[in-house]
């Protein structure tokens, strides 16, 4: 049952509003009620683009002079109506047309982004950043679980389950074991593509009953392969029937696009599952990044569809999609027409209970001043408190348990828009 605020802590939650809104400061103590998670009404479905996506292209700052002066060759057109230009969304920013599928969203009010969100730590290495979005906590070189597992041993603790390893909150496709979601808590991995849709060396009754029999003990590791062989057999067999009926005889679906329609196919099938993680990679862009067309924009093709399949599989009220990147990239073109490591990225939601149909945060520019090293966007917001957001609006989490999963994260008193109040 959910702790009743004293009158007490009411006045302090609110003399610490006041000395954020006062001060203008972003970052306050983060100061939230205890409660028991919920995880009945809500899914968060987190898509993370491996390789430092250009968010600069896609949430394009066409309004800014210094846009077209940094990127002379890749810039992508103003947005006039044409159909090789930017789809303007407000004065300030405008869509790359690849996403066009996400326009609808953005006018429906169910779309939305911070444009200078990410990670503190100034590294620039893939592995190091992607680490630290995975386990939680920039600047650290390991954890023993990544944070979408606590999360959702959260919730299997707080459904009372006495054998979590039978009942899985979270499922992740397109990767062998993803750190994200690696711990204690059970979760199931679905392969990339096609795989997904084949059963392996299971499918052979002989060899099946071979594994089975060699590891039919009640040791730890024996239970976990049986649980693995079981998860493998039943997704393969539900996505081979779903495919045969969506593809009518045509060619599947590759990529992205393909991976979200396994993650929507049997998180819909199986509604004990509210935590879905779909990554993809590629989108390190450091030569021939393309404007609206070229890799860039193939790739923003294959988002674009993906989310709008996303959003038609995960559109109750409690549905949630967060599309992150471990870093963004430089604001200023290279020599080869490409970008290289950056800092502060563009963050996107989609759900109905995002103040959507506008961006959210804070925005600086492109000017050489505001920007991070004379290179980059700056972080304005710190994804742990994006995420602190999401997961205490969303799932009723408190401060302990923020804590347990974002370790020294902070109150973002810039967030307070992102969500619809009730």
């Amino acid at each position: 049952m959910p702790e009743v605020i004293s009158s007490k802590r009411r006045l302090l939650i609110s003399a610490a509003c006041a000395v954020c809104a006062t001060s203008g400061a972003v970052f306050a103590p983060m100061i939230w009620a205890r409660s028991a998670p919920s995880f009945k009404n809500a899914r968060l479905i987190l898509v993370f683009l491996r390789g430092a996506y250009d968010g600069i292209s896609a949430t394009v700052p066409y309004a800014d002079a210094d846009y077209a002066r940094n990127r002379p060759n890749i810039a992508i057109p103003v947005p006039d109506g044409g159909s090789e230009s930017a789809l303007r969304l407000d004065q300030t920013f405008a869509l790359h047309p690849a996403l066009a599928p996400l326009l609808p969203l953005w006018h429906s009010g169910v779309l939305s982004f911070l444009p200078s969100a990410g990670s503190p730590d100034p590294t620039r290495s893939h592995f190091e950043a992607q680490l630290h979005w995975e386990i939680g906590q920039p600047g650290k070189s390991n954890a023993p679980a990544g944070w979408l597992n606590t999360l959702a041993g959260f919730g299997a603790d707080s459904a009372g389950s006495v054998d979590s390893a039978a009942d899985p909150l979270a499922i992740g496709v397109g990767e062998a074991n993803p750190k994200i979601l690696s711990g204690p808590a059970a979760v199931r991995l679905i392969p990339k593509g096609n795989s997904a849709m084949r059963e392996g060396v299971l499918a052979h009754d002989r060899t099946r009953q071979a594994l089975l029999d060699l590891y039919a003990g009640q040791d730890a590791i024996a239970k976990a392969f049986r649980q693995g062989a079981d998860s493998r057999m039943a997704s393969a067999q539900e996505l081979s029937s779903e495919a045969m009926a969506a593809d009518n005889g045509a060619a599947s679906a590759a990529g992205l696009l393909l991976d979200a329609q396994h993650l929507g196919t049997l998180m819909r099938n199986d509604r004990r599952l509210r935590i879905g993680f779909l990554s993809a990679g590629g989108w390190d862009t450091h030569a021939n990044q393309g404007m609206t067309n070229g890799l860039l924009a193939r790739n923003f093709t294959s988002l674009g569809q993906a989310l709008a399949q996303l959003r038609r599989d995960f559109s109750e009220p409690g549905d949630l999609i967060v599309v992150a990147s471990e870093f963004g990239r430089t604001a200023a073109e290279n020599g080869t027409r490409g970008t290289d490591h950056g800092h502060g990225n563009t963050l996107m939601l989609l759900g109905n209970r995002v103040n959507g149909g506008r961006w959210h945060g804070q925005w600086s520019g492109l000017s050489k001043g505001n920007l991070n090293e004379g290179r980059d966007l700056p972080v304005h917001h710190d994804f742990r408190s994006v995420f602190a957001e999401v997961l205490r609006t969303g799932f009723g989490l408190g401060e302990r348990h923020l804590q347990d999963l974002f370790p020294g994260a902070r109150f973002d008193a810039g967030l307070r828009s992102l969500f619809k109040t009730a």
